[in-house]
């Protein structure tokens, strides 16, 4: 009989049973793994050659996502690289058996590099690696396949000093590829225009490229404190290659203000550009003597920004352009003296220094280097012209001086002008009391109309290129006040419109206005016309054209109103009401009507001062005034002069047998004889005949003799 603890015992024995057949399952199974694993890791590491019995087939390739995948290598290539004498191995140290079970791992190339991938962990392009842009840059993008790499002294390697743009560009010059990063391609090709890239393409070892200012591996934000682009460190940065230049500049008033952390003071970059830097000489550069004080040191100094937080004086170069050397610079000189001339470049400094270019002391001898001979009395003459009134004896004259003479001028010639102005006044109204102005040329509703269009007009002249031209005069008339102006001119365009549409129904509605229209349509004879009047004018011909009721210069006018109404009408619209214009057409249209709107008015004004005066006060004829617009009439003797059709018309058509009437019929029968077209002798002779005459009182637009 078994005691009770051997009965124990064979109770656990018996329930531990299949535990202990699992556990032998489980070797059975794993230790042929285990010994593979253990066999390969114990495995002697292949040999290049052995590697590259396969690899350097050509055709190798593989599967990955679907997509065949080369894994070909070129034996000399690879022999002739920077890795060319280490073995496959010394990267690819988990492959010690073919096949390649499992994968190989992904190389490392920190392994070898750790500095190098220290340096580009803190990178922007492993910044975006880690967050998942497929398209940020790692090793191989620079350096190009690691099989194939070069040393960077090598003319043909990605990273030698003349190929490193290329490289840089192949990404950053590709907007599809920055553009997800918020990142510009233009950068790139404005280094290639600069004296930087042109010098690098030319082949130069010493002009800088992308890795100079960025960095190589541990590129950076230009608001990274570490980057060798942030503002502080760009004087250190281009210090590399310009190390006099940099050590002038932290002298200077602008590197001691860098030095003591103001970010208002300029560096390098602030005024020679980033990427685009350009030679002083070319005239595009905004250090080129053309452009330094309006673009380059007008950016601070022209404003009243550094004046508030600096003390700085401001308007330095408002005062500047006012004084000869400004002048004569924007009229093109390239020889004038200009800011850097007298303040110097990159050793700018206070002129209480006496250091400085323009310190007392070494003010005459900085002057002398255009002016020879020039003493401390000429180096005193101010360059700056404005100044405070109070500051010397030769300010406060200066300052009384001109309050002086501009109301000198005001009031002398204010009375040359109401003097002259009285007498101009006096003979006129006498010249248009003793003319005999008897035909009636406007009738008071055509009088009307063309007062409000010379109101409308000239206040949308006026209002117009006083938005165009917002430091001009015309601002100055109207206030300097956007509201009015903006107001005043959609009222004179309206009111233009109006008259217009009344100008229309005028024409089709009343027997005055289709008179007018009758006058107004272009003939044939028009151009004839046109014709001979130039050559009679250009003495080619003895023989005046004869002009009917409207002659083609009224009926050019005319038309050219019309268009010109129709054309600012539709584009003013279109401007005001834009959101109404672009629910039915693209954006651009409102643009396209704005321009046409502007030049327009260009044109239009042009026409009225060139040709619409000339007519009614510049000619010799009618000077000082065509009176017409106000009363109406016309003298005899000049309607007779410019229209003798309508003329011989007119008097014709008077009782006959008048005195009148007869020298009417004389005048006309030697108009008749000296008419050189046949059709044109006969319509004078009979408009003038008994027969043919017309009754001036049906025709209230034509005019009559008073």
């Amino acid at each position: 009989m078994k005691s009770q603890t051997e009965r124990r015992i064979e109770r656990q024995e018996g329930g531990d049973a299949p535990g202990v057949f699992a556990l032998a399952l489980i070797l059975a199974l794993g230790l042929p793994t285990l010994a593979q694993s253990s066999r390969r890791a114990s495995a002697p590491r292949l040999s290049s050659a052995e590697c590259l019995a396969c690899h350097n087939d050509p055709n190798l390739s593989k599967s990955v996502n679907g997509q065949t995948v080369s894994v070909h290598v070129s034996e000399s290539a690879f022999k002739a690289s920077v890795h060319g004498a280490f073995d496959c191995a010394t990267c690819h140290a988990d492959v010690r058996d073919y096949p390649h079970e499992p994968p190989p791992q992904k190389v490392s190339c920190a392994t070898c590099h750790p500095d190098a991938e220290e340096a580009y962990a803190q990178s922007l392009h492993a910044k975006a690696v880690r967050e998942g842009r497929a398209r940020a840059a790692s090793c191989l993008d620079c350096h190009g396949d690691a099989h194939t790499i070069l040393p960077s002294s090598d003319p043909r390697s990605k990273t030698h000093h003349t190929r490193i743009p290329h490289t840089c560009g192949s990404c950053h010059g590709v907007q599809f590829v920055v553009e997800p990063a918020g990142i510009s391609a233009q950068p790139f090709f404005s280094y290639q225009q600069s004296v930087h890239g042109r010098a690098v393409a030319a082949g130069s070892m010493r002009a800088a490229v992308c890795t100079d200012c960025h960095r190589s591996h541990d590129v950076r934000s230009a608001a990274d404190p570490q980057s060798p682009i942030f503002k502080f460190n760009v004087p250190a940065t281009c210090g590399q290659c310009h190390a006099a230049i940099r050590d002038e500049f932290l002298e200077s008033i602008h590197g001691q203000a860098i030095r003591r952390g103001n970010w208002q003071a300029p560096v390098c970059t602030d005024c020679h550009g980033i990427h685009l830097i350009k030679p002083h000489i070319d005239p595009t550069s905004p250090v080129a003597q053309q452009a330094l004080a309006r673009t380059t040191c007008g950016r601070c100094h022209e404003g009243v920004r550094l004046t508030q937080e600096f003390g700085v004086p401001g308007g330095r170069v408002s005062t500047y352009l006012d004084s000869y050397h400004g002048r004569a610079s924007q009229l093109g000189s390239t020889v004038v003296a200009n800011c850097a001339s007298c303040h110097g470049v990159h050793n700018i400094l206070p002129s209480s220094d006496p250091r400085s270019m323009v310190h007392k002391a070494n003010l005459a001898r900085t002057c002398g280097q255009c002016h020879p001979g020039a003493g401390e009395n000429f180096a005193r003459v101010r360059v700056h012209a404005e100044v405070p009134v109070s500051e010397d004896l030769g300010s406060i004259l200066k300052h009384w001086v001109r309050r002086i003479y501009l109301w000198l001028i005001a009031i002398t010639i204010g009375l040359m002008a109401l003097h002259n102005g009285a007498i101009w006044r006096r003979k006129a109204l006498a010249r248009r009391r003793t003319e005999e102005r008897t035909i009636l040329r406007l009738t008071p509703r055509q009088r009307w109309q063309h007062l409000l269009l010379l109101l409308s007009f000239f206040t949308l002249v006026l209002t117009g290129f006083a938005l165009k031209y917002p430091d001009s005069w015309l601002a100055w008339l109207l206030g300097s006040s956007e509201s009015f102006r903006r107001i005043a001119h959609r009222v004179a365009g309206a009111i233009l419109l109006g008259i217009g549409a009344y100008h229309l129904v005028y024409i089709t509605t009343t027997a005055e206005g289709r008179q007018v229209w009758r006058d107004m349509r272009p003939r044939r004879k028009d151009i004839a016309d046109l014709i001979q009047n130039m050559r009679y004018y250009f003495g080619r011909s003895a023989h005046r054209p004869l002009f009917d009721r409207c002659s083609y210069i009224e009926k050019f006018e005319y038309w050219a109103l019309v268009w010109g109404t129709l054309i600012m009408g539709a584009t003013g619209l279109m401007v005001w009401f834009k959101a109404q214009t672009t629910r039915w057409l693209p954006g651009w249209a409102v643009d396209v009507a704005l321009t046409i709107h502007f030049y327009e008015a260009v044109l239009a004004t042009l026409a009225i001062f060139v040709w619409h005066f000339y007519h009614v006060i510049f000619d010799p004829d009618v000077y000082p005034m065509n009176w017409a617009w106000l009363d109406g009439r016309v003298s005899l003797r000049w309607y007779q002069h410019e229209h003798p059709l309508d003329y011989a018309r007119l008097v014709a058509a008077e009782s006959p047998g008048t005195a009148r009437s007869e020298r009417a019929a004389e005048d006309a029968a030697a108009m008749a004889a000296s008419a050189r077209d046949p059709r044109e002798s006969a319509e004078i002779r009979a408009t003038t005949s008994a027969d043919g005459a017309e009754d001036p009182s049906s025709d209230p637009a034509g005019g009559a003799v008073g």
